[in-house]
């Protein structure tokens, strides 16, 4: 078990009071009867108790923002949390089992409770999520881009930073590529990088009033940077392509011009219906519409937006021109199921830009903390007694 929280000195090595801005938020933002029940020990006697916090769905440790913030309170309260993690980060949890054991005073961890779950159950969630997006696509690189879905930046860090432990899981379980960066500077460190990453949203592109004159304008005042272009805003996908990759061939042949696919779901790509999508994989992965699928698969598959025929129409059309080099981009709704179907076909993308690793049912994201213990003696609540067989 990790103590954690060390005391507060203020200038004469004196212990300070703790910070009022935190205790504040804390008291504003926590379950009112937490603050209820913290007013009663403190009038009838505090006492030392174990907490025991757990989800109840399987999920991918991912505790350091929780366990930070503890820390943080703790410093701040001068007082000490014994803190013991039940696995490592990225490592697999089954559900019901113990994510944390928390142990201190009654009086300093009850107001807290609501606080660090909010911090850790999300993000164990949308780790899982990135890491079996990154093990079903282990030989392309994901960016997450996933802040402007997230309601401010606490849920924005959350979710970088889970993305992060799912793409560090990946590469250590299947060698995968996994997350090569994120879209923001705010959380670029999580991923080893100083800045985000990215170049044009479609807004740019109507700007400019053509895809071509885009990609031109943002070589202009981005000359030492790779390029990459978004393609589906006039729909012309494979045309707008070919002209950019003729219009830079130098980056083309260098490998650093990329292509982005992020066709919506209501049209095809430009070049392909229902009947020549099953033609391209036909050509590719013959085996892949000749086996049971869902609608859903079929839909990744052969139907309108991003489908993996469309990243293959797209690869076939770029190699008959000599543009083996440039890299496909693909983004549009790329969460788990996609990509274990994409990978399952060996879509040939290079980069996959995903938000959608974040929680899909944020009712599975909840964490939850019982007290196992009050002054040394087991007690729990009817029905979480298996809590007490793993403390």
């Amino acid at each position: 078990m990790k103590v954690v929280g060390a005391r507060a000195d203020g200038p004469a090595g004196e212990a300070r009071d703790p910070d009022p801005v935190l205790e504040a938020a804390i008291a504003s933002r926590t379950d009112h009867y937490f603050r209820r029940t913290k007013a009663i020990v403190e009038r009838f006697g505090d006492i030392q108790v174990r907490y025991a916090i757990f989800m109840r769905r399987p999920v991918m440790f991912a505790p350091r923002l929780a366990v930070e913030w503890i820390e943080q309170v703790a410093r701040e309260r001068s007082v000490e949390f014994g803190v013991e993690l039940c696995c490592g980060e990225g490592e697999w949890v089954g559900a019901g089992d113990p994510l944390i054991y928390l142990t201190g005073s009654l009086v300093h961890l009850v107001d807290l409770e609501t606080l660090y779950l909010q911090k850790l159950g999300a993000a164990c969630v949308a780790a899982h999520n990135a890491y079996s997006m990154c093990c079903d696509m282990p030989k392309a690189g994901f960016l997450a881009m996933d802040a402007r879905h997230c309601t401010g930046p606490d849920m924005a860090e959350l979710m970088a930073y889970a993305a992060s432990v799912g793409s560090e899981a990946a590469k250590r379980d299947r060698g995968a590529v996994g997350f090569v960066g994120n879209a923001t500077d705010a959380t670029a460190h999580f991923f080893g990088r100083e800045s985000g990453l990215g170049t044009m949203p479609h807004a740019l592109i109507g700007y400019a009033g053509s895809t071509l004159r885009a990609a031109e304008m943002f070589r202009e005042v981005f000359p030492d940077d790779p390029l990459t272009v978004l393609v589906d805003y006039f729909g012309r996908e494979i045309t707008d392509a070919l002209t950019v990759c003729r219009r830079f061939p130098d980056l083309a042949s260098r490998g650093q011009l990329s292509i982005r696919l992020d066709t919506h779901g209501s049209r095809y790509v430009e070049g392909l219906d229902p009947s020549l999508s099953y033609a391209v994989l036909e050509r590719h992965v013959p085996k892949a519409t000749r086996q049971y699928r869902s609608q859903a698969e079929l839909r990744y598959l052969i139907g309108t937006g991003v489908s993996a025929a469309a990243i293959y129409h797209l690869r076939e059309r770029l190699d008959a021109e000599g543009f083996q080099q440039v890299k496909i981009v693909a983004s549009s709704g790329f969460g788990p199921e996609k990509c274990r179907i994409m990978g399952s076909v060996g879509a040939p993308i290079d980069v996959v830009g995903t938000g959608s690793y974040l929680p899909e049912r944020w009712s599975e994201t909840y964490a939850t903390a019982d007290v196992i213990e009050y002054g040394g003696k087991s007690r729990v609540k009817v029905g979480r007694e298996f809590l007490l067989g793993h403390g």
